[in-house]
Protein backbone atom coordinates (compact mmCIF):
# COMPACT_ATOMS: atom_id res chain seq x y z
CA UNK A 1 0.00 0.00 0.00
CA UNK A 2 1.34 3.44 -0.91
CA UNK A 3 0.39 6.58 1.02
CA UNK A 4 0.55 10.29 0.42
CA UNK A 5 -0.59 13.42 2.22
CA UNK A 6 -0.74 17.18 1.98
CA UNK A 7 2.52 19.04 2.47
CA UNK A 8 3.15 21.30 5.48
CA UNK A 9 3.48 20.65 9.22
CA UNK A 10 0.60 18.87 10.92
CA UNK A 11 0.07 17.85 14.50
CA UNK A 12 -1.89 14.76 13.44
CA UNK A 13 -0.99 11.86 11.17
CA UNK A 14 -2.86 8.73 10.12
CA UNK A 15 -1.35 5.26 10.49
CA UNK A 16 -3.10 2.35 8.71
CA UNK A 17 -2.67 -1.36 9.44
CA UNK A 18 -4.54 -4.05 7.65
CA UNK A 19 -6.38 -6.52 9.88
CA UNK A 20 -6.13 -10.08 8.64
CA UNK A 21 -5.43 -13.55 9.93
CA UNK A 22 -1.90 -14.44 11.01
CA UNK A 23 0.13 -17.16 9.31
CA UNK A 24 1.95 -20.20 10.64
CA UNK A 25 5.64 -19.94 11.45
CA UNK A 26 7.47 -22.61 9.45
CA UNK A 27 10.82 -23.98 10.61
CA UNK A 28 13.71 -23.47 8.21
CA UNK A 29 15.05 -27.04 8.58
CA UNK A 30 14.01 -28.72 5.30
CA UNK A 31 13.75 -32.38 6.37
CA UNK A 32 13.61 -34.27 9.65
CA UNK A 33 14.08 -38.02 10.02
CA UNK A 34 12.78 -40.56 12.49
CA UNK A 35 15.71 -42.26 14.29
CA UNK A 36 14.06 -45.65 13.81
CA UNK A 37 14.30 -45.23 10.01
CA UNK A 38 18.08 -44.78 10.31
CA UNK A 39 18.76 -47.75 12.58
CA UNK A 40 16.23 -50.45 11.71
CA UNK A 41 14.07 -51.56 8.82
CA UNK A 42 10.29 -51.51 8.44
CA UNK A 43 10.04 -55.23 9.14
CA UNK A 44 11.27 -54.97 12.77
CA UNK A 45 7.67 -54.92 13.99
CA UNK A 46 7.11 -58.30 12.36
CA UNK A 47 9.30 -59.80 15.14
CA UNK A 48 7.79 -59.15 18.60
CA UNK A 49 11.08 -59.80 20.40
CA UNK A 50 13.03 -57.34 18.24
CA UNK A 51 10.29 -54.73 18.46
CA UNK A 52 10.42 -54.92 22.26
CA UNK A 53 14.14 -53.98 22.19
CA UNK A 54 13.59 -50.94 19.91
CA UNK A 55 13.09 -48.31 22.68
CA UNK A 56 16.32 -49.34 24.42
CA UNK A 57 18.20 -49.27 21.11
CA UNK A 58 16.98 -45.76 20.31
CA UNK A 59 17.76 -44.45 23.81
CA UNK A 60 21.34 -45.61 23.42
CA UNK A 61 21.86 -43.54 20.23
CA UNK A 62 19.80 -40.41 20.83
CA UNK A 63 19.74 -39.95 24.62
CA UNK A 64 22.45 -37.29 24.46
CA UNK A 65 20.75 -35.25 21.70
CA UNK A 66 20.11 -32.18 23.86
CA UNK A 67 23.71 -31.95 25.11
CA UNK A 68 25.50 -32.98 21.93
CA UNK A 69 27.71 -29.99 20.93
CA UNK A 70 28.19 -31.35 17.38
CA UNK A 71 24.42 -31.10 16.59
CA UNK A 72 24.66 -34.51 14.92
CA UNK A 73 21.03 -35.22 15.82
CA UNK A 74 19.54 -31.88 14.75
CA UNK A 75 17.84 -33.50 11.75
CA UNK A 76 16.15 -36.23 13.82
CA UNK A 77 12.48 -36.27 14.73
CA UNK A 78 12.15 -36.08 18.51
CA UNK A 79 8.36 -35.84 18.43
CA UNK A 80 5.87 -36.96 15.72
CA UNK A 81 4.46 -33.42 15.44
CA UNK A 82 7.86 -32.13 14.30
CA UNK A 83 7.28 -33.79 10.91
CA UNK A 84 4.94 -31.02 9.74
CA UNK A 85 7.66 -28.37 10.16
CA UNK A 86 5.51 -26.01 12.25
CA UNK A 87 6.79 -24.53 15.50
CA UNK A 88 3.33 -23.89 16.91
CA UNK A 89 3.72 -20.11 16.69
CA UNK A 90 1.68 -17.65 14.60
CA UNK A 91 3.21 -14.71 12.75
CA UNK A 92 1.41 -11.39 12.35
CA UNK A 93 1.34 -9.87 8.84
CA UNK A 94 4.67 -8.23 8.06
CA UNK A 95 3.38 -6.39 4.96
CA UNK A 96 0.09 -5.07 3.64
CA UNK A 97 -0.27 -8.14 1.41
CA UNK A 98 -2.49 -8.78 -1.59
CA UNK A 99 -6.17 -7.87 -1.61
CA UNK A 100 -8.53 -9.90 -3.76
CA UNK A 101 -11.98 -9.38 -5.20
CA UNK A 102 -14.71 -10.89 -3.03
CA UNK A 103 -12.85 -10.41 0.27
CA UNK A 104 -13.70 -8.02 3.10
CA UNK A 105 -11.06 -5.31 3.47
CA UNK A 106 -10.64 -4.59 7.18
CA UNK A 107 -8.26 -1.90 8.41
CA UNK A 108 -7.17 -0.59 11.81
CA UNK A 109 -6.62 3.16 11.56
CA UNK A 110 -4.90 5.26 14.21
CA UNK A 111 -4.69 9.06 14.15
CA UNK A 112 -1.70 10.14 16.24
CA UNK A 113 -0.93 13.49 17.82
CA UNK A 114 2.85 13.86 17.50
CA UNK A 115 2.93 17.47 18.77
CA UNK A 116 3.55 18.80 22.28
CA UNK A 117 0.10 20.29 22.69
CA UNK A 118 -3.50 19.12 22.63
CA UNK A 119 -5.66 19.31 19.50
CA UNK A 120 -9.42 19.74 19.74
CA UNK A 121 -12.69 19.33 17.79
CA UNK A 122 -11.39 16.67 15.39
CA UNK A 123 -13.74 15.67 12.58
CA UNK A 124 -12.56 12.40 11.01
CA UNK A 125 -13.69 10.93 7.73
CA UNK A 126 -12.62 7.69 6.02
CA UNK A 127 -13.72 6.88 2.46
CA UNK A 128 -13.02 4.17 -0.09
CA UNK A 129 -12.56 5.52 -3.60
CA UNK A 130 -12.65 3.30 -6.67
CA UNK A 131 -12.82 4.00 -10.39
CA UNK A 132 -16.64 3.96 -10.23
CA UNK A 133 -17.66 5.26 -6.82
CA UNK A 134 -16.67 6.80 -3.49
CA UNK A 135 -18.08 5.22 -0.32
CA UNK A 136 -18.03 6.70 3.19
CA UNK A 137 -16.73 4.15 5.71
CA UNK A 138 -16.63 6.40 8.78
CA UNK A 139 -17.57 10.02 9.52
CA UNK A 140 -17.61 11.85 12.88
CA UNK A 141 -19.02 15.20 11.68
CA UNK A 142 -22.12 14.78 13.89
CA UNK A 143 -20.06 13.82 16.95
CA UNK A 144 -16.48 15.15 16.58
CA UNK A 145 -13.70 13.81 18.78
CA UNK A 146 -13.34 16.35 21.60
CA UNK A 147 -9.56 16.22 21.95
CA UNK A 148 -6.41 14.18 21.49
CA UNK A 149 -3.73 14.92 24.05
CA UNK A 150 -0.08 15.43 23.18
CA UNK A 151 1.41 12.04 22.27
CA UNK A 152 -2.06 10.44 22.30
CA UNK A 153 -4.09 8.80 19.57
CA UNK A 154 -7.61 7.93 18.46
CA UNK A 155 -8.19 4.49 16.94
CA UNK A 156 -11.01 3.03 14.84
CA UNK A 157 -11.69 0.11 12.48
CA UNK A 158 -13.27 0.27 9.02
CA UNK A 159 -14.53 -2.52 6.78
CA UNK A 160 -15.36 -2.66 3.08
CA UNK A 161 -16.63 -5.52 0.91
CA UNK A 162 -14.38 -5.51 -2.16
CA UNK A 163 -16.57 -5.71 -5.27
CA UNK A 164 -14.40 -4.03 -7.91
CA UNK A 165 -11.06 -4.81 -9.52
CA UNK A 166 -8.24 -2.35 -10.03
CA UNK A 167 -7.00 0.70 -8.13
CA UNK A 168 -8.54 1.55 -4.75
CA UNK A 169 -7.73 4.51 -2.51
CA UNK A 170 -8.46 4.71 1.21
CA UNK A 171 -8.96 8.44 1.80
CA UNK A 172 -8.50 9.55 5.42
CA UNK A 173 -9.16 13.22 6.32
CA UNK A 174 -9.15 15.15 9.58
CA UNK A 175 -10.35 18.70 10.31
CA UNK A 176 -9.08 19.95 13.68
CA UNK A 177 -8.08 22.92 15.83
CA UNK A 178 -4.32 23.15 16.36
CA UNK A 179 -2.67 24.19 19.60
CA UNK A 180 -2.75 27.88 18.61
CA UNK A 181 -6.44 27.67 17.65
CA UNK A 182 -5.85 27.48 13.89
CA UNK A 183 -8.31 25.27 11.98
CA UNK A 184 -6.35 22.76 9.84
CA UNK A 185 -7.30 20.17 7.25
CA UNK A 186 -5.27 16.94 6.90
CA UNK A 187 -5.87 14.57 3.96
CA UNK A 188 -3.96 11.31 3.56
CA UNK A 189 -4.33 8.75 0.77
CA UNK A 190 -3.49 5.05 0.96
CA UNK A 191 -3.54 3.30 -2.41
CA UNK A 192 -3.70 -0.41 -3.21
CA UNK A 193 -4.63 -2.71 -6.09
CA UNK A 194 -7.39 -5.33 -5.98
CA UNK A 195 -6.63 -8.47 -7.99
CA UNK A 196 -8.84 -11.31 -9.17
CA UNK A 197 -8.47 -14.43 -6.98
CA UNK A 198 -10.22 -16.77 -9.41
CA UNK A 199 -10.84 -17.16 -13.09
CA UNK A 200 -14.05 -18.92 -14.09
CA UNK A 201 -14.23 -20.38 -17.59
CA UNK A 202 -17.53 -21.84 -18.77
CA UNK A 203 -18.58 -23.96 -21.74
CA UNK A 204 -22.14 -24.73 -22.77
CA UNK A 205 -22.77 -27.89 -24.77
CA UNK A 206 -26.03 -29.28 -26.12
CA UNK A 207 -26.09 -33.07 -26.53
CA UNK A 208 -29.29 -34.54 -27.95
CA UNK A 209 -31.43 -31.63 -26.70
CA UNK A 210 -29.85 -31.84 -23.21
CA UNK A 211 -27.86 -28.78 -22.11
CA UNK A 212 -24.66 -29.20 -20.07
CA UNK A 213 -22.68 -26.42 -18.41
CA UNK A 214 -19.00 -26.99 -17.61
CA UNK A 215 -17.33 -24.55 -15.19
CA UNK A 216 -13.55 -24.51 -14.66
CA UNK A 217 -12.35 -22.57 -11.59
CA UNK A 218 -8.65 -21.65 -11.35
CA UNK A 219 -6.94 -20.30 -8.22
CA UNK A 220 -4.69 -17.27 -8.92
CA UNK A 221 -3.76 -16.55 -5.29
CA UNK A 222 -0.64 -17.65 -3.42
CA UNK A 223 -2.63 -19.58 -0.81
CA UNK A 224 -4.88 -22.61 -0.96
CA UNK A 225 -8.60 -21.92 -1.28
CA UNK A 226 -11.24 -24.15 0.27
CA UNK A 227 -14.51 -23.99 -1.64
CA UNK A 228 -17.47 -23.88 0.76
CA UNK A 229 -19.97 -23.48 -2.07
CA UNK A 230 -19.94 -23.53 -5.85
CA UNK A 231 -23.61 -23.31 -6.74
CA UNK A 232 -25.27 -22.60 -10.05
CA UNK A 233 -28.36 -20.43 -9.74
CA UNK A 234 -30.42 -21.11 -12.86
CA UNK A 235 -32.63 -18.57 -14.57
CA UNK A 236 -36.40 -18.82 -14.08
CA UNK A 237 -37.06 -21.25 -16.93
CA UNK A 238 -34.18 -23.61 -16.06
CA UNK A 239 -33.37 -26.16 -13.38
CA UNK A 240 -29.84 -27.36 -12.60
CA UNK A 241 -28.35 -30.62 -11.33
CA UNK A 242 -24.69 -31.01 -10.34
CA UNK A 243 -23.23 -34.18 -11.86
CA UNK A 244 -20.76 -36.00 -9.61
CA UNK A 245 -18.53 -39.00 -10.18
CA UNK A 246 -19.67 -40.72 -6.96
CA UNK A 247 -23.43 -40.68 -7.55
CA UNK A 248 -23.45 -44.48 -7.46
CA UNK A 249 -22.78 -44.45 -3.69
CA UNK A 250 -25.55 -45.52 -1.33
CA UNK A 251 -28.41 -43.10 -0.65
CA UNK A 252 -27.64 -43.02 3.08
CA UNK A 253 -24.03 -42.07 2.48
CA UNK A 254 -25.01 -39.39 -0.02
CA UNK A 255 -27.41 -37.79 2.47
CA UNK A 256 -24.73 -37.79 5.15
CA UNK A 257 -22.20 -36.15 2.81
CA UNK A 258 -24.71 -33.44 1.88
CA UNK A 259 -25.31 -32.68 5.57
CA UNK A 260 -21.61 -32.61 6.47
CA UNK A 261 -20.09 -31.49 3.20
CA UNK A 262 -16.30 -31.05 3.43
CA UNK A 263 -14.77 -28.07 1.59
CA UNK A 264 -13.12 -28.70 -1.76
CA UNK A 265 -9.46 -27.74 -1.99
CA UNK A 266 -8.15 -25.73 -4.94
CA UNK A 267 -4.39 -25.41 -4.58
CA UNK A 268 -2.50 -22.15 -4.79
CA UNK A 269 -0.93 -20.63 -7.91
CA UNK A 270 -2.92 -22.31 -10.65
CA UNK A 271 -4.91 -25.10 -8.99
CA UNK A 272 -8.01 -26.08 -11.00
CA UNK A 273 -11.38 -27.62 -10.18
CA UNK A 274 -14.05 -28.55 -12.74
CA UNK A 275 -17.81 -28.68 -12.21
CA UNK A 276 -20.45 -30.11 -14.55
CA UNK A 277 -24.13 -29.20 -14.41
CA UNK A 278 -27.04 -30.67 -16.31
CA UNK A 279 -29.61 -27.99 -17.12
CA UNK A 280 -33.26 -28.93 -17.38
CA UNK A 281 -35.66 -26.61 -19.15
CA UNK A 282 -38.95 -25.93 -17.35
CA UNK A 283 -40.42 -24.05 -20.28
CA UNK A 284 -40.65 -26.77 -22.95
CA UNK A 285 -44.41 -26.33 -23.17
CA UNK A 286 -44.14 -22.57 -23.60
CA UNK A 287 -43.60 -20.82 -26.92
CA UNK A 288 -39.93 -20.14 -27.63
CA UNK A 289 -38.76 -16.53 -27.44
CA UNK A 290 -36.25 -15.40 -29.99
CA UNK A 291 -33.06 -13.77 -28.68
CA UNK A 292 -30.49 -14.39 -25.98
CA UNK A 293 -30.72 -17.52 -23.86
CA UNK A 294 -29.83 -16.68 -20.23
CA UNK A 295 -28.94 -19.82 -18.28
CA UNK A 296 -28.06 -18.39 -14.85
CA UNK A 297 -25.01 -17.47 -12.76
CA UNK A 298 -22.52 -19.09 -10.38
CA UNK A 299 -22.28 -18.29 -6.66
CA UNK A 300 -18.82 -19.10 -5.25
CA UNK A 301 -17.76 -18.88 -1.58
CA UNK A 302 -14.44 -19.96 -0.14
CA UNK A 303 -12.07 -19.72 2.82
CA UNK A 304 -8.30 -19.43 3.02
CA UNK A 305 -5.94 -21.54 5.17
CA UNK A 306 -6.92 -19.76 8.38
CA UNK A 307 -10.58 -19.26 7.59
CA UNK A 308 -10.80 -15.82 5.98
CA UNK A 309 -13.95 -15.82 3.82
CA UNK A 310 -14.42 -14.71 0.22
CA UNK A 311 -17.39 -14.58 -2.11
CA UNK A 312 -17.85 -14.04 -5.85
CA UNK A 313 -20.79 -14.04 -8.21
CA UNK A 314 -20.31 -14.41 -11.95
CA UNK A 315 -22.16 -12.49 -14.60
CA UNK A 316 -25.10 -14.13 -16.33
CA UNK A 317 -23.97 -17.17 -18.32
CA UNK A 318 -25.43 -17.25 -21.80
CA UNK A 319 -26.43 -20.30 -23.76
CA UNK A 320 -26.76 -20.68 -27.51
CA UNK A 321 -28.99 -17.88 -28.83
CA UNK A 322 -32.48 -19.11 -29.58
CA UNK A 323 -33.52 -18.81 -33.21
CA UNK A 324 -37.25 -18.74 -33.64
CA UNK A 325 -38.67 -21.32 -36.02
CA UNK A 326 -42.24 -21.00 -37.22
CA UNK A 327 -42.45 -24.66 -38.25
CA UNK A 328 -40.12 -27.29 -36.78
CA UNK A 329 -39.74 -30.93 -37.76
CA UNK A 330 -38.65 -33.11 -34.82
CA UNK A 331 -37.63 -36.75 -34.43
CA UNK A 332 -39.71 -38.71 -31.92
CA UNK A 333 -38.26 -42.21 -32.37
CA UNK A 334 -35.76 -44.05 -34.58
CA UNK A 335 -36.05 -47.85 -34.78
CA UNK A 336 -33.17 -49.63 -33.06
CA UNK A 337 -33.25 -52.64 -35.41
CA UNK A 338 -33.02 -51.77 -39.12
CA UNK A 339 -32.52 -54.53 -41.70
CA UNK A 340 -31.12 -54.28 -45.21
CA UNK A 341 -33.81 -53.73 -47.87
CA UNK A 342 -36.56 -54.11 -45.27
CA UNK A 343 -39.02 -51.22 -44.73
CA UNK A 344 -38.84 -49.39 -41.39
CA UNK A 345 -40.87 -46.54 -39.90
CA UNK A 346 -39.40 -43.23 -38.68
CA UNK A 347 -41.59 -41.50 -36.07
CA UNK A 348 -41.64 -37.70 -36.62
CA UNK A 349 -43.53 -34.67 -35.29
CA UNK A 350 -44.42 -31.48 -37.16
CA UNK A 351 -44.76 -28.60 -34.65
CA UNK A 352 -46.27 -25.15 -35.20
CA UNK A 353 -44.43 -22.66 -32.91
CA UNK A 354 -46.56 -19.63 -33.84
CA UNK A 355 -49.86 -18.17 -32.65
CA UNK A 356 -51.69 -18.81 -35.92
CA UNK A 357 -52.65 -21.81 -38.06
CA UNK A 358 -50.28 -22.92 -40.83
CA UNK A 359 -50.64 -25.31 -43.73
CA UNK A 360 -51.26 -27.45 -45.63
CA UNK A 361 -47.81 -29.12 -45.75
CA UNK A 362 -45.86 -31.64 -47.79
CA UNK A 363 -43.03 -33.79 -46.42
CA UNK A 364 -40.55 -35.38 -48.82
CA UNK A 365 -36.90 -36.30 -49.35
CA UNK A 366 -35.08 -33.51 -51.18
CA UNK A 367 -32.24 -34.28 -53.55
CA UNK A 368 -28.69 -33.24 -52.58
CA UNK A 369 -26.55 -31.09 -54.83
CA UNK A 370 -24.18 -34.03 -55.14
CA UNK A 371 -24.98 -36.68 -57.71
CA UNK A 372 -24.50 -39.53 -55.26
CA UNK A 373 -27.45 -41.89 -55.02
CA UNK A 374 -29.31 -41.83 -51.67
CA UNK A 375 -28.76 -44.90 -49.51
CA UNK A 376 -31.98 -44.40 -47.49
CA UNK A 377 -35.09 -43.66 -49.57
CA UNK A 378 -38.84 -43.43 -49.07
CA UNK A 379 -40.75 -46.69 -49.38
CA UNK A 380 -44.08 -45.96 -51.10
CA UNK A 381 -45.55 -42.54 -51.82
CA UNK A 382 -42.71 -40.05 -52.25
CA UNK A 383 -44.64 -37.13 -50.76
CA UNK A 384 -46.81 -37.03 -47.62
CA UNK A 385 -49.54 -34.33 -47.46
CA UNK A 386 -50.93 -32.86 -44.20
CA UNK A 387 -53.74 -30.41 -43.53
CA UNK A 388 -53.22 -27.26 -41.49
CA UNK A 389 -51.55 -27.45 -38.05
CA UNK A 390 -53.20 -25.25 -35.42
CA UNK A 391 -51.40 -22.55 -33.43
CA UNK A 392 -48.85 -24.00 -30.98
CA UNK A 393 -50.05 -27.42 -32.02
CA UNK A 394 -48.28 -30.43 -33.51
CA UNK A 395 -48.97 -33.52 -35.61
CA UNK A 396 -47.26 -36.89 -35.24
CA UNK A 397 -46.73 -39.08 -38.29
CA UNK A 398 -44.62 -41.99 -39.55
CA UNK A 399 -42.39 -41.87 -42.62
CA UNK A 400 -41.79 -45.25 -44.28
CA UNK A 401 -38.18 -45.69 -45.41
CA UNK A 402 -35.90 -48.43 -46.73
CA UNK A 403 -32.09 -48.77 -46.57
CA UNK A 404 -30.12 -50.13 -49.53
CA UNK A 405 -26.62 -50.51 -47.99
CA UNK A 406 -25.14 -52.13 -44.88
CA UNK A 407 -23.36 -50.39 -42.01
CA UNK A 408 -23.66 -46.88 -40.61
CA UNK A 409 -25.75 -44.76 -42.97
CA UNK A 410 -27.33 -41.31 -42.94
CA UNK A 411 -30.92 -40.26 -43.49
CA UNK A 412 -30.66 -36.90 -45.23
CA UNK A 413 -32.89 -34.28 -46.80
CA UNK A 414 -36.24 -34.73 -45.01
CA UNK A 415 -37.92 -31.43 -45.94
CA UNK A 416 -41.20 -29.63 -45.12
CA UNK A 417 -42.96 -27.43 -47.71
CA UNK A 418 -45.84 -25.04 -47.00
CA UNK A 419 -47.91 -25.47 -50.14
CA UNK A 420 -50.05 -22.39 -49.43
CA UNK A 421 -47.08 -19.99 -49.17
CA UNK A 422 -44.75 -22.07 -51.40
CA UNK A 423 -42.19 -21.85 -48.57
CA UNK A 424 -39.66 -24.55 -47.78
CA UNK A 425 -38.34 -24.82 -44.21
CA UNK A 426 -34.94 -26.01 -43.00
CA UNK A 427 -34.53 -29.75 -43.55
CA UNK A 428 -34.28 -32.12 -40.62
CA UNK A 429 -30.64 -32.53 -39.48
CA UNK A 430 -28.98 -35.70 -40.76
CA UNK A 431 -29.75 -38.85 -38.77
CA UNK A 432 -27.35 -41.77 -38.37
CA UNK A 433 -28.64 -45.36 -38.41
CA UNK A 434 -27.04 -48.79 -38.44
CA UNK A 435 -28.22 -51.18 -41.14
CA UNK A 436 -27.74 -54.89 -40.45
CA UNK A 437 -28.35 -58.10 -42.39
CA UNK A 438 -31.64 -59.86 -41.95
Amino acid sequence: MSSSGQGGPHSLAFRVMRLCKPSFQVDSIPLLLDPADLLVGEDIFDEPVAAAQLPRLLDTHVSSADSDPSYRTRFLLHHPSDAIGLSGLLVLPQAFGAIYLGETFCSYISINNSSNFEVRDITIKAEMQTERQRLVLLETSKSPVESIRAGGRYDFIVEHDVKELGAHTLVCTALYNDGDGERKYLPQFFKFIVANPLSVRTKVRVVKETTFLEACIENHTKSNLYMDQVEFEPAGNWGAKLLKADEHHSETKSQTRETFKPPILIRSSGGIRNYLYQLISHGSAQPKVEGSNILGKLQITWRTNLGEPGRLQTQQIMGTPITRKDIELQVVEIPSDIKLERPFSLHLKLANETDKDFGPFEVFLSQDDSREEKVVVINGLQTMVFPSVEAFGSKDFHLNLIATKLGVQRITGITVLNTMEKKSYDPLPDLEIFVDLD
